[in-house]
């Protein structure tokens, strides 16, 4: 049997219809929009499958992402039940998906916490222009250097997302990214382009969504690991509950080491699977892990697929 990590991606992944498949044809996935619903009030149905203005706010992308990811993952493995992981991993958001997948927290508890989590992330960056930025086609080295210059003069940037060798998402106040555009471009950027994000993720801006998030999770979080997790802000695996509510907590304002992550665990597995929305990290991984194959469960067809290629 391989080893294998199990892989969910963070916001961003988000698409109107995502999650049809599975709603359509699975039982499961019926009843687990329901219960998650009703936990939050939110009719996932309508968020999910209707054009809507909510679906883009942060404290709803991250219930509805994570929501998605956890069926495909429990629909899995009702098909494959003696698959097991070696790591669970995530990027950002994606990390409390990985949490769930371990088992430390109930998926239900957990559509709660991250749509909690994007409400504290939504009032820290109220009425102050936060924003994030893409770097393309620079190394990371030169993102940090420009970074740190820009804090000297008193600025508020920070690098945010590691995805892969010359692509670095940096976050922080709106108009102190735009004042570094040509800065990043100077420098040897491709491209350096606002996002249209009104959160600036992973950095100094969400220090007061720390505290009240490490209270939620002390009262969701267990003891329970099928597999230890990987962490966004030291790229090491953790397995306990004390490690994942510090951990957590403290990715709220570190950045993420996606990037470093999978480097990280490479060489300790065989092959990754990413569970939800699309094939964002698989697309990430062809440029980090090229000689590992990544697979993707995004639907009902994708679902079928791996199971007949690691299952039987």
């Amino acid at each position: 049997m391989k080893k294998i990590a199990m892989i969910f991606a963070g916001q961003g992944s988000q698409t109107i219809g995502m999650g049809k498949d599975f709603y359509d044809n699975s039982e499961i996935a019926k009843e687990m929009f329901e219960q998650a619903g009703k936990r939050i009030g939110v009719h996932f149905e309508e968020l999910l499958f209707k054009e809507n203005d909510l679906i883009n706010q942060t404290a709803y992308t991250q219930p509805a992402i994570l929501l998605i990811q956890m069926i495909a993952y429990r629909l899995f493995k009702e098909a494959c039940p003696s698959i097991k992981a070696e790591f669970f991993l995530g990027h950002s958001l994606g990390e409390f998906s990985a949490l769930c997948a371990s088992g430390a927290i109930n998926y239900v508890d957990a559509v709660e916490l991250v749509h909690r989590r994007g409400q504290l992330m939504q009032d820290a960056c109220t009425d102050i222009e936060a924003g994030m930025m893409v770097i393309l086609g620079l190394d990371d080295a030169a993102v940090e250097k420009v970074c740190l210059a820009a804090q000297a003069e008193g600025k508020k940037v920070w690098p945010a997302n590691y995805n892969q060798d010359g692509q670095l998402v940096v976050a922080g106040m709106r108009a102190d990214l735009a004042s570094l555009e040509q800065t990043f471009k100077d420098a040897g950027a491709k491209r350096a382009m606002l996002l249209n994000m009104s959160v600036a993720s992973h950095c100094d801006i969400l220090t007061p969504a720390q505290i009240p998030l490490k209270s939620l999770m002390e009262s969701m979080v267990e003891d329970r690991f099928e597999a230890p997790v990987v962490s966004n802000v030291t790229t090491e695996a953790y397995s306990t509950k004390k490690e994942a509510i510090e951990l957590l907590t403290e990715q709220l304002v570190k950045p993420v080491k996606y990037k470093q992550s999978i480097e990280a665990v490479q060489e300790r597995v065989e092959l990754f699977i990413e569970f939800g929305n699309g094939a964002t990290l698989k697309g990430l991984n062809k440029k980090i892990a090229k000689e590992l194959e990544t697979l993707n469960v995004s639907d009902m067809k994708s679902l079928s697929e791996v199971v007949s290629q690691i299952c039987n």
